[in-house]
């Protein structure tokens, strides 16, 4: 699972998992592993809205409660924070999507090597 957050291969843990910023490389750089069988869907993306919104909601309501910032400025300053978290975890969490469908489906996933 370390692999998976690494953002590595999930067999070896040497090779790199993604070829672009969210493309999934063909095949392990070191251990040959085919990953044109591992698809991750929406479930990393579906995770952090729920995530994040857990976290970022309530932290809003309460700089708001506390603070006197026009509404514009909240406007940027939670959309800024939204996103950068996003982006910051949406690799890893594809990542870690992925080693768990190796770990957990790992005869389908070894079936196109």
């Amino acid at each position: 699972m370390s692999a998976g957050m690494r953002c590595l291969c999930p067999r070896c843990g040497q090779g790199r998992l993604f070829s672009g910023y969210l493309t999934v490389a063909e095949r392990c750089d070191v251990c040959g592993l085919d990953f044109s069988q591992v698809d991750s869907g929406d479930g990393p993306a579906v995770f952090l809205i729920f995530i994040l919104g857990f976290l970022v909601v309530p932290l809003a309501l309460w700089v708001s409660m506390t603070v006197e910032w026009p509404l514009w400025l909240h406007t940027i300053v939670w959309s800024i924070v939204v996103l950068a978290l996003t982006l910051g975890m949406l690799r890893p969490a594809k990542a870690y999507v992925i080693a768990l469908q190796y770990r957990y489906r790992r005869s389908e996933v070894e079936k196109g090597s």
